[in-house]
């Protein structure tokens, strides 16, 4: 797995995880999500990279690149015609440096948070409320 390897103030060496980690747990966590809401989203590409591209700050008008963990990119179910294919894929986006920030601010573990922003980003793009998001979180 690709570690980025830092060194502590009291000189030990402490390894973050990679975007390659970010990814395994985030395959690992999108089969724990439960089924009512995975097979909205069965054939989606999940993507991480460091941040969010310049065209998504301004979209989202964001103060800074820390301030999103991830965004779904998509077309909603209601909104799919096989009359009107659209040649966009779905994608959930994780951004890899924001999600170690809201990591090591929190202290939760790594896993939870990114089951929760999986959840949070399908959850949002198919119209879920914060309320319908937890409960499903809170489900195996």
């Amino acid at each position: 797995m690709e570690k980025i390897t830092t060194r502590t103030m009291t000189g030990e060496d402490w390894a973050s995880p990679g975007l390659v980690d970010i990814e395994a747990i985030a395959r690992e966590a999108f089969a724990t999500i439960p089924e009512e809401l995975r097979r909205h989203v069965r054939d989606v590409v999940i993507r991480v990279d460091e941040f969010p591209d310049e065209d998504t700050e301004a979209d989202m008008e964001l103060e800074s690149p820390f301030d999103i963990l991830g965004l779904y990119r998509g077309v909603a179910l209601d909104r799919k015609s096989v009359a009107d294919p659209t040649p966009q894929i779905d994608m959930i986006f994780l951004y890899r440096r924001p999600i170690l920030d809201c990591w090591c601010e929190t202290g939760e573990d790594l896993r939870r948070i990114i089951r929760h922003v999986l959840i949070h980003e399908i959850g949002h793009h198919f119209g879920f409320s914060d309320d319908d998001m937890e409960r499903i979180e809170n489900r195996t």
